[in-house]
């Protein structure tokens, strides 16, 4: 089978709080957000009695029919779409998770990883902790169980201040929901309204499916409650000495069309990034193209700066299952061909600009610039990247390669291009990068830099270890 040569999504959480059709809109939510985690999904809601759960692995689309949908009632449902990270490929680990203890039943779904996890568990079973999964999600049920605070959001605190790295969390009880993002902001969470209901998503995407209005973030450190007594904010529930967004929203996650870290505009900040590397990094060429879908708003920005003009020159086929069949004929380049295919009459004799948001082990880069030559009979090949290079992993709830599989930790820019054979590589600076985000010093940019923000337990020897 074969595998992206990309960063692969963390998570997308969706949550509702007093709407009729409450499950119907969370699974619209996470339809809106399947980019965030294809590999399972669950809708878990409330008739202030009992907590109803359906979960399974695969899409939304494949796994919440009408049926399944009309056993989730009530005015109150969260949602979870998953792509692991820690824990991996499990059954056991599709969310929302659902428990019951001392206080009723909670679920929660989790946006993000935990850096202290493997000890927090570790004490946890000490303690006579019973784990069912080997997410780290749940360790956050397992804390909130174990705490000896009488309130409920009490015992959620004081769980939030047990855990390290990264999160945006949903819990769903009986009769209200609880959601909060961690200190460091690392990844987005956004408050919404629809027909009087309040809603809480990943990213606003998901607000624009379902005609929701789009209020704010909820802010790093704060925890929201969501009950009959409506929106009750605690801000600074948790706090930390800096914010630490990820960068790697912007630059691919997030969809274009969404509105994250203050409301800002995915696609106009992924057009800057396309503008700055045309001033950075110009060439004589005929033609702009992207790698869809993730390159296109930065194209558009390169070919506007530059006065090239921007069509697309590789047509990406959507309908691709997350396992496929390749022939026992070889067929070259079978993997990106499945995905992607050149246009022909558009590229024969030309010198191509290819503009693609990052460049991860470089394997699918190389193919692309063959089958441009080769299938689209291209002169000249410019590969322009609109990130600086990807030198180190990501600890904060991203599934990225390890440190020896990223090429740009290991070789040069030029090492890059004799690889991928381009004509040439340029990628964006992280000056130039960072110019063109709102709020620049509250980003992450560990994935560039190495210097990470959030503190390993054992730092100096975790992260030698984790490289």
């Amino acid at each position: 089978m074969w595998k992206p040569d990309k960063f692969r999504e963390e998570c997308g959480v969706f949550g509702i709080y007093g709407h009729p059709e409450a499950a119907n809109l969370v699974y619209l939510g996470l339809y809106a957000l399947q980019h965030r985690g294809q590999e399972s999904a669950g809708i878990c809601s409330s008739d202030e009695k009992q907590l109803h759960l359906e979960k399974s692995v695969g899409l939304v689309a494949d796994i919440f029919t009408e049926k399944r949908l009309k056993k989730l009632p009530g005015y109150v449902a969260v949602g979870h779409n998953r792509y692991s990270t820690a824990g991996g490929s499990n059954p056991k680990n599709v969310q929302p998770i659902l428990a019951n203890f001392s206080m009723g039943q909670l679920a929660i779904s989790h946006n993000g990883n935990l850096i202290n996890a493997y000890e927090l568990r570790k004490s946890l079973e000490k303690n006579g902790a019973i784990f069912q999964s080997s997410s780290d999600s749940e360790v956050f049920i397992h804390l909130i169980a174990h705490s000896r605070e009488e309130d409920l959001k009490e015992r959620v605190v004081a769980a939030l201040r047990e855990v390290a790295g990264s999160y945006s969390l949903i819990i769903l009880t009986e009769k209200k929901i609880i959601a909060v993002r961690d200190p460091y902001g690392v990844r987005p969470l956004s408050i919404g309204t629809v027909d009087g209901a309040y809603v809480v998503a990943s990213e606003t995407c998901a607000f624009d499916l379902i005609g929701a209005d789009y209020i704010r973030d909820v802010e790093p450190g704060e925890m929201i409650v969501i009950d009959i007594n409506g929106l009750t904010s605690y801000p600074k529930s948790v706090t930390a000495p800096r914010r630490a967004f990820c960068i790697f929203e912007y630059i691919y996650f997030a969809r274009p069309d969404s509105r994250i870290f203050g409301g800002h505009s995915v696609n106009a900040v992924r057009k800057q990034f396309g503008k700055q590397l045309a001033i950075e990094c110009p060439v004589e060429a005929d033609l702009v193209i992207p790698v869809p879908d993730s390159g296109v708003p930065a194209a558009i920005g390169y070919s506007e700066q530059s006065g090239i003009p921007f069509d697309f020159g590789l047509i990406r086929n959507h309908y691709i299952g997350r396992t496929f069949i390749e022939p026992k004929q070889s067929i070259r380049h079978f993997g990106v061909k499945i995905k992607l295919n050149p246009v022909r009459d558009l590229l024969e004799g030309k010198r191509v600009i290819v503009v693609d948001d990052s460049i991860v082990r470089g394997t699918t880069s190389k193919k692309i610039v063959k089958m441009l030559r080769e299938g689209g009979g291209v002169r000249e090949v410019h590969m322009k990247i609109s990130s600086p290079p990807t030198m180190g992993p990501c600890f904060y709830g991203i599934d990225t390669p390890t440190r020896q599989e990223l090429i740009a930790a290991s070789h040069n820019v030029e090492e890059i291009r004799r690889y991928t054979t381009a004509d040439s590589l340029s990628y964006l600076s992280i000056d130039g990068l960072f110019k063109e985000i709102p709020d620049a010093e509250n980003f992450c940019k560990a994935c560039f830099t190495k210097e990470y923000p959030i503190t390993f337990p054992g730092q100096e020897s975790q992260l030698e270890i984790l490289f």
